[in-house]
């Protein structure tokens, strides 16, 4: 019974003693293969010596697999005899004769059904009068430019066989170039030979005609053809007879225009180009057979752009991973608790690196420094300064007041960015008797959570830093009491956007802490970023989410 296992594209070249070709596509799993029809084959071979049960073709969820039902002579995969046998695109398969019939399996893919559609409207009159010979180039063509070989040696085969059918003199593949001429990639000669680029002038007039038309243009007498054209200098000076330009289009679609000519849609990848000094007749079997090696030929260029897109995708990926294990790395990975301080918190970038940053830096046993910073943007340039933030920070002294250091990071940021981005922030020293000495550089005030009451005295007073360069900071001081707990946040916290675009806000900040005093500062934080996602529902973030929790014990 047949399986009912959706198979793929797939079709087999029939290669008759006499030389004929025709394309069978492989519509059922399993597939039969034999002489005559009596045992149900789909693929009837008319040659006695072939068995009525030869051979099965099945696809069993990742490949098809070909395998010997009985074929007395045996049944030979690429030379080879088999029993079972994976095929590929490519692979020829003979029973095992001389002068018999010969396969020749081809994958699919999601050019393989536009191949056969225009195989199957090539006309059975053009086949039988010499049509067959390109008939042959465009299969062969077909299956080099579907094989594993290098890119170019693949396109450059291409235009051999381009030649070939348009009996040219030479072929040009040309790609663009932002803000000029489209450029030579390769160049061929008839017989198959390399042309070197240098001094080679296609006509510049025939492929801009081309491209303002999006369509293949194809001269056979330039005498006969559009008076630009004959005018054209690199025409009249190479006496130039016959010219074909035909653009390639990503994701090509063919569509017939008012004049019956074929039209191509999509983003542009290159043009196939051919002369020649003499007139030249192309029949309607030779324009089909260039319009399908120009199809196939940007298929394969689409694939490869693609391809190279995504490496170059996982390149950065790797290295933006690599970023951002460095930018973790800068953050404080453990909260040793003093006898006056209690300390916990956390980073969530938006994007894989962000702009938000916190430090906490012992200054002595009894003083400690801790700062929250949110860069403007997002992603690596944000990234970036958050580390500059770093390196300034690091070559200061433990003496350092917190206006000496803001003006400095003010200064180093402005002198060394030219990212024209800025930072808020909000520095503190806090001391083991509860003064809290601090700066507010355009940052969201810090929320002190006093005996269960949220509050927000910490207004922003001063510039972001690495915004003006002279700007002037003074420090403030505010006395903190046993049991009090700040908690610094970026606005990624109180604008963290639920599925309704409704922002979290400061006031559900506040009523997420209230009451909670007496919680541990890990657990108020778990509790927090708990109310945040209960809030947000899953929905996607468009901001960097860090906290900051400082508590003050009390006294030694």
């Amino acid at each position: 019974m047949p399986d009912t296992l959706s198979i793929p594209e797939a079709a087999l070249e029939v290669i008759g003693p006499d030389g004929a070709r025709r394309v069978v596509r492989v519509s059922e799993s399993p597939f039969m293969i034999g002489r005559g029809a009596e045992t149900g084959n789909h693929l009837q071979l008319p040659d006695r010596r072939i068995s009525r049960s030869c051979a099965t073709l099945t696809y069993d969820g990742t490949c098809f697999v070909l395998e010997d039902r009985g074929q007395r002579s045996g049944i030979f995969v690429g030379g080879e005899k088999i029993t079972r046998q994976a095929l590929k695109e490519g692979d020829t398969i003979h029973f095992g004769l001389a002068d018999s019939f010969e396969l020749i399996f081809r994958a699919g893919d999601q050019s393989l059904p536009q191949l056969l559609t225009r195989l199957e409207n090539i006309s059975t009159m053009e086949a039988g009068t010499g049509g067959l010979q390109k008939l042959n180039m465009l299969l062969a063509a077909t299956a080099l430019l579907h094989s594993n070989l290098p890119l170019d040696e693949v396109l450059a085969n291409m235009i051999d066989h381009a030649i070939a059918v348009t009996d040219a003199d030479r072929g040009i593949l040309l790609e663009p170039q932002a803000g000029g001429p489209m450029r030579i990639r390769l160049a061929r000669q008839k017989g198959g030979r390399i042309l070197p680029i240098e001094g080679l002038t296609p006509s510049q007039t025939a492929i801009r005609f081309a491209l303002d038309q999006k369509r293949g243009v194809i001269t056979e007498d330039v005498a006969q053809a559009d008076f630009d054209l004959q005018a054209a200098q690199s025409i009249i000076a190479q006496r130039l007879r016959a010219v074909v330009v035909i653009p390639l289009f990503a994701s090509s679609h063919p569509k017939t225009a008012e004049s019956g000519e074929m039209q191509l849609r999509g983003e542009l990848l290159g043009g196939l180009y051919l002369d020649s000094r003499k007139p030249a007749a192309f029949s309607n079997l030779e324009r089909q057979i260039l319009d399908a090696l120009a199809v196939e030929a940007a298929s394969v260029m689409d694939n490869a752009r693609l391809v190279a897109r995504e490496r170059e995708r996982q390149r950065l990926e790797q290295e933006l991973g690599i970023a951002r294990e460095i930018q973790q790395a800068l953050l404080p990975r453990e909260f040793g608790h003093t006898p006056f301080l209690e300390i916990t918190g956390m980073n969530e970038a938006c994007l894989t690196v962000g702009g938000d940053y916190f430090d906490v830096i012992p200054l002595a046993e009894d003083r400690t420094a801790f700062l929250i910073a949110d860069v403007s943007g997002k992603g690596l340039g944000a990234a970036l300064l958050t580390t500059m933030l770093q390196g300034a920070l690091s070559g200061m002294s433990i003496g350092q007041e917190p206006a000496a250091v803001i003006a400095h990071i003010n200064r180093f940021l402005c002198s060394h960015s030219q990212l024209e981005r800025y930072a808020t922030m909000f520095f503190g020293i806090l001391d083991c008797t509860g003064r809290l000495e601090f700066i507010n550089a355009g940052h969201p005030s810090p929320l002190l959570l006093r005996k269960d009451e949220a509050q927000s005295p910490f207004p922003a007073e001063f510039f972001p830093v690495g915004l003006i360069p002279d700007a002037q900071y003074k420090s403030a001081v505010f006395q903190m009491e046993p049991g009090d707990t700040l908690i610094l946040f970026s606005d990624g916290v109180s604008e963290a956007m639920n599925p309704l675009d409704e922002e979290f806000t400061i006031a559900r900040l506040k009523d997420s802490v209230s009451g909670k005093g007496a919680l541990a500062v890990d657990e108020m934080k778990a509790s927090i970023l708990a109310s945040i996602g209960t809030f947000t529902r899953g929905a996607r973030q468009n901001d960097d989410l860090t906290l900051l929790l400082v508590r003050y014990p009390g006294p030694n």
